[in-house]
């Protein structure tokens, strides 16, 4: 296999086992984060920081401040001068006490505040999908560059430690040649929730959970997909999914060879799971992409392999808070940054193309 970036991994694999950096970098105070959007996963984030050594929320952004701006300022020990409104987050350029923010708002968001905020001189840590589209992610790259502050996109599984126990071992030959991926990840979407909503999200169950077998396939191979085919289907009658498709089946080529077959839903039930298949074993973790509770399994009859993942909720996030603030303390560039996620967005724009569906 050729991995198209070793150090990211070893820089991965650092950041998960938690290895100390020494002394003269626990003196330094923590990187501060400015949350903007304040929905379920920001709630994740504001836990991960507070279990942080080096990461520390100190500004909120969020269109209700009155109450769950308030409310969460209290919790975790946020000014109340550090309540921002989307109007007024340009603000954000004046205080001295953020140093990053974590965008946490639905995807067509990402690209907007982005931009606000590396012209406000701050880091940016966006959630994935990176963008709803890649010319919206190169724009995103250039003005993070062109503001010299970092772009990270929050990968978080490149932080699991199962993770990337299961990468290290197919690395080392533990399943042999590599030759094929099946992978899913599927969840329930009430009518009227944002995710249903083609202006806000730019697509559906792809974007937001398909992008998990999709960049973790990647990821493995260090390849970007090449042959494609993919169908949609909406079967749901409600009228729930008239904005954007309810499931979606999709197969790859990689260009050494490397097949691979994936599929997401907003209405079907079961766990995210990816089976990676080689000539002499395979691996498979189920679940795969949860919080927490993900399982590694493989197929050696004499010594097989069960292995759970130790941590809980949010521990993933903490891991990758703890990475991206030791990159900016140390002015080191990211692993996970923009190039990654626009590369996502390539990929789910030609799955979308090849299943003659619309995307944003």
């Amino acid at each position: 296999m050729n991995r198209r970036d070793f150090t990211k991994l070893s820089a991965f694999a650092l950041a998960a086992t938690g290895v100390a950096r020494g002394s003269a970098m626990s003196a330094q105070r923590p990187v501060r984060y400015a949350v903007v959007g304040l929905g379920s996963i920001s709630n994740i984030f504001l836990q991960a920081c507070a279990k942080s050594t080096n990461s520390r929320v100190t500004a909120l952004v969020t269109g209700h401040p009155a109450d769950k701006g308030e409310a969460l300022a209290q919790q975790y020990g946020i000014p109340a001068s550090s309540i921002y409104t989307y109007e007024t987050f340009d603000r954000i350029r004046d205080n001295k006490e953020v140093d990053a923010v974590y965008i946490g708002l639905p995807n067509s968001m990402h690209c907007e505040y982005t931009l606000r905020a590396a012209a406000a001189g701050k880091h940016v840590l966006c959630e994935k999908p990176m963008a709803i589209s890649s010319d919206e992610c190169q724009i995103m790259i250039d003005a993070c560059r062109k503001a010299h502050v970092k772009l990270m996109i929050a990968y978080r599984i490149h932080f699991e430690p199962l993770w990337n126990k299961a990468i290290k071992m197919i690395h080392a030959g533990a399943i042999g040649t590599l030759q094929s991926f099946h992978g899913g990840f599927y969840n329930q979407q009430r009518a009227g929730m944002w995710r249903l909503n083609r202006a806000l999200a730019g697509g559906g169950p792809l974007l937001d959970l398909g992008i998990y077998p999709l960049n973790a396939i990647r990821h493995i191979t260090g390849e970007e997909p090449s042959d494609l085919t993919a169908v949609v289907a909406t079967r749901d009658q409600s009228g729930a999914f008239s904005q954007v498709e309810q499931s979606m089946e999709w197969t790859m080529k990689m260009p050494s060879g490397i097949l691979a077959s994936c599929g997401c839903s907003y209405e079907q039930s079961g766990p995210g799971y990816l089976q990676i298949h080689g000539d002499t074993g395979y691996l498979e973790l189920l679940p795969g992409f949860n919080y927490d509770g993900l399982r590694l399994h493989d197929n050696n009859v004499r010594d097989p392999l069960d292995l759970a993942s130790t941590g809980r909720n949010p521990y993933q996030f903490t891991l990758e808070a703890d990475y991206f603030s030791d990159c900016i303390r140390n002015d080191r560039q990211p692993g996970p940054d923009g190039e990654e996620g626009r590369q996502d967005m390539l990929a789910i724009e030609a799955i979308y193309r090849a299943a003659g569906a619309p995307i944003a």
